[in-house]
């Protein structure tokens, strides 16, 4: 690079800073309008927070990345509405009958009110027990056992259940709506003769999916650097999961539920992906498999962490993608509006995704 053209870069990023566009990474909190936003490697760390924390919009802040849902990404995102066509991104609630994990078993009760003049009906479920968002009440930093923005678990336990700490109500008081994007895995493993069950741990690479950006022609690197992924895109890669779990006995499905130390596939956990999931700025990430992130993890940490406690980005998990990639298949485009309306349940830990994609 040329001193000129090294001079002109410095102008243009103080110009971009000086008018809201780029993010000053030493700059806290930072404005959630800009369009540009730091790398994970040139994020100021800020002391007392857990290595590599991006903890930057606000010290009572509880919404994460889901800031950069603001009024202008939302309208834009409207403009992916083209057909109207639309897809359930939640499975029906007793899906899968088994859940994994050892969680508790969807059961729904109808109440007579007036015997053959009026019901109620009673459900009694774990909120993750199907179609979830993994709120950041979920999972903690492991090394420091801190949630994300520095909550502990006694914010919100110990009799301060109702707390707004982390708490998934705040999401639905911010708005969650915006501009999906599907990877695909699955139609392009098909389509490449690439064999796996979904029931192993599978990992999907981040080579992976930027062999399948290309196959959808879909540049997934972020748009600061080329790419077609725009800050607060909500991530959705299907890995084929509930296709799989359709294609099961009610009996198979049960077992590989019940096992002790489940395998589940998933994006993997590596550099690479750490890197890309954060420097793209998804304001949320999912997946149809139980997990997101393949299972067990093969390393020191897990995705979650660094997605829900250091960065405040909500992981949907066990999402019906069926749909969404046959009308992205009919209609040779990958990016859709979406619209999800979180549980308003303060306190809560984690929510039904109650969501809708829009083509």
């Amino acid at each position: 690079m040329s001193v000129l053209s090294a001079a002109a870069r410095r102008l243009s990023q103080t110009k971009d800073i000086m008018f809201g566009k780029a993010q000053d990474p030493k700059s806290v909190p930072w404005n959630p309008d800009n369009t540009t936003f730091p790398l994970r490697k040139d994020v100021n760390h800020q002391p007392g927070q857990p290595e590599g924390a991006c903890w930057v919009w606000g010290k009572d802040d509880y919404c994460g990345r889901l800031n950069l849902l603001t009024p202008a990404r939302v309208k834009e995102a409207a403009s992916e509405i083209k057909t109207g066509e639309t897809a359930p991104l939640d499975l029906p609630s007793d899906v899968p009958a088994q859940p994994a994990f050892g969680r508790q078993v969807f059961h729904h009760e109808i109440k007579p009110l007036r015997e053959g003049k009026a019901y109620d009906d009673i459900y009694h479920m774990n909120t993750q027990s199907g179609t979830q968002w993994d709120g950041f009440r979920h999972v903690a930093h492991q090394a420091t056992s801190t949630f994300y923005n520095n909550t502990q678990s006694t914010d919100f336990t110990n009799g301060n259940e109702k707390s707004h700490k982390c708490s998934v109500h705040l999401w639905r008081e911010h708005g969650f709506t915006g501009r999906g994007v599907l990877l695909d895995y699955k139609a392009y493993a098909e389509a490449h003769g690439i064999r796996y069950d979904t029931a192993t741990r599978h990992a999907i690479s981040y080579d992976d999916l930027v062999e399948v950006g290309k196959w959808q022609g879909l540049d997934i690197r972020p748009a600061a650097q080329g790419g077609a992924i725009k800050p607060g895109d909500i991530l959705f890669v299907r890995s084929g999961w509930v296709k799989d779990y359709y294609a099961r006995t009610p009996e198979e499905n049960a077992e590989l539920a019940a096992r002790e130390n489940g395998t589940w596939t998933g994006v993997k956990q590596q550099p690479e992906m750490i890197d890309w999931l954060h420097d793209c700025y998804f304001s949320a990430v999912g997946g149809d498999a139980p997990a997101f992130e393949s299972w067990p993890t093969p390393e020191s940490y897990l995705l979650h962490e660094y997605l829900l406690a250091l960065w405040g980005v909500p992981i949907g998990e066990t999402v019906d993608l069926e749909k969404v990639s046959e009308l992205a298949k009919k209609n040779k485009r990958y990016t859709f509006f979406v619209t999800s309306a979180p549980f308003r349940t303060v306190g809560g830990v984690a929510s039904w995704l109650n969501a809708t994609a829009i083509f």
